[in-house]
């Protein structure tokens, strides 16, 4: 058996990776020529992921292989994984014209009794419907007669994706049975493959898990609001109302690639008004630290933290961004600060001048958990709106 798995991202190439460790040789396909050739060479173009450096220095121009020549990777393997970005556009509508032309160049290769199996995050019935569709057109075969598909969602964490392919339970659904037992088959042997019904069911389950943290995460930023008009510490009310039937999520900024999407593929179908309410209400939660911007006074604000996450470098849907752009259309003069940004990028993509001198700020607006900003915090005496409650204080 050999795997091909087409995309070498944040979530592709630690299943790659995966996947060679376990002794199978896999060939990992991407557009980008200057990252398959470190991958060749043993170099992680992933830096920051945890664990991934030594497996692909280990295998890379060996078990793992790389190439941007996606129908020649087709026709040497007998399975397929597809694990390519979907994004939304301006209407927050899915944009399904990378996940295509993967898929077109996918299905000029495949064979007879090959296994597909799409990782992506998708809207219910992608896989049986779009997906299918493209890759008879493009084999001129049948799925489910003539080659087997499959849905099984990543459920990575960057920066923790190795141990999350390796221990966490892998959703496994195909479009009939035998898919389903296929995939089944070929993934005990690198993962924990779970089966369920169908491909449907385990879409709806990887973007449930997605909405389930949003509207969570929208209730905590709520009781955030209610708590400071209550003039009650919400760290220490959090804490008081855990038991086994309640656990409070943490309040705050809902960025990155998965959450602030998946919530659309649903919005998009039908009516659902609490999912719709939640996505506004985390949106809208740079508004709320504006407000308390406003408050302290002071026109120099430095916002500490423009990834979506501590640790990972990646601005998708960062409310980072935004928040600049609000402050800066509301007449404040904004600096901002993030290990793994330089003067460039920060200047270049977030369009905010680089914070240098943090003494010299009025306000300090804290967006993410880098463990570097207390340090430097404990050093001024600027007032500090503490988005992540980093400080461990009130």
């Amino acid at each position: 058996m050999k795997i091909s798995v087409i995309g070498l991202g944040k979530a592709g190439l630690p299943l790659a990776a995966v996947i060679a460790d376990a002794g199978i040789k896999v060939t990992g396909v991407d557009i980008d020529n200057k990252k398959t050739d470190m991958i060749n060479n043993g170099i992680n173009p992933i830096p920051e992921e945890n664990g991934l450096s030594a497996l692909v220095k280990k295998h890379g121009g060996k078990n793992l292989s790389a190439t941007s020549d996606s129908i020649l990777a087709a026709k040497q393997s007998t399975v397929h994984i597809v694990i390519v970005p979907l994004f939304i556009d301006s209407k927050k509508k899915p944009d399904f014209s990378i996940m295509r032309k993967a898929l077109e160049s996918l299905g000029k290769g495949i064979k007879k009794n090959d296994l597909v199996v799409l990782e992506t995050t998708v809207p219910p019935a992608t896989t049986e419907n779009f997906v299918k569709n493209v890759l008879e057109k493009e084999s001129s075969m049948k799925a489910g007669k003539d080659f087997y598909l499959a849905y099984s969602p990543e459920r990575i964490m960057t920066g923790y994706s190795i141990s999350r392919y390796r221990e966490f339970p892998k959703l496994v659904g195909g479009i009939n049975k035998e898919s389903t037992e296929k995939a089944f088959e070929v993934y005990s042997k690198f993962a924990k493959p779970v089966k369920v019904s169908n491909c449907r069911t385990a879409e709806l389950a990887k973007v449930a898990e997605g909405v389930y943290r949003d509207v969570n995460i929208a209730m905590a930023n709520e009781l955030l609001k209610v708590s400071e008009h209550y003039n009650v510490d919400f760290w220490e009310m959090r804490d008081a109302a855990r038991h086994q039937y309640c656990n409070i999520l943490e309040p705050g900024n809902v960025g990155g690639h998965c959450i602030p999407v998946y919530p659309w593929f649903l919005i998009n179908e039908m009516e659902v008004p609490l999912i719709n309410t939640a996505r506004t209400i985390n949106d809208e939660m740079i508004n709320y630290y504006a407000k308390k911007v406003g408050r302290i006074g002071g026109k120099k604000v430095g916002v500490l933290g423009l990834s979506y996450r501590e640790g990972v470098k990646e601005k998708a849907y960062s409310r980072s961004l935004d928040f600049i752009s609000l402050l800066k259309k509301k007449g404040y003069d904004v600096y901002a600060l993030d290990p793994l940004y330089s003067k460039e990028e920060t200047e270049r993509e977030f369009n905010a001048k680089f914070l240098e001198d943090i003494s010299k700020m009025d306000v300090i607006v804290l967006m993410n958990r880098e463990s570097g900003y207390k340090e430097i915090l404990s050093k001024i005496k600027s007032k500090v709106v503490d988005v992540k409650n980093m400080l461990g204080e009130k």
